[in-house]
């Protein structure tokens, strides 16, 4: 059975979206992850720019404005529920290790 996509997010989906909880361009996005992080995660241009395209087709964020080639964008109700299936994931997996080793 194929795997439905954002079923799971890698890091660098969860920080996009993380930062997009309020309106933010590209550029900013990058910064506030390596911000967040520690720069412990980094994205670059190439994938920070599919990434958005993606969770723009998949209604998980939306474009707020375009100022020349600079564009902005927000987390949508589909955007903000997928971080919080992913935290309630993650902390299944916490809670799985809790158990089997501690």
């Amino acid at each position: 059975m194929a795997r439905e996509k954002f079923q799971t997010l890698t890091e660098q989906m969860f920080y996009i979206l993380l930062c997009l909880r309020e309106e933010c361009c590209g550029m900013d996005i990058m910064e506030k992850v390596r911000v967040i992080t520690g720069g412990r995660v980094t994205i670059g241009p190439g994938t920070l720019y599919n990434l958005l395209e993606n969770f723009m087709t998949a209604g998980m964020i939306r474009e707020t404005k375009v100022e020349g080639r600079k564009r902005s964008y927000v987390l949508t109700d589909v955007g903000r529920q997928a971080l919080k299936d992913e935290v309630a994931r993650m902390n299944v997996l916490i809670g799985d290790f809790r158990k089997f080793m501690e």
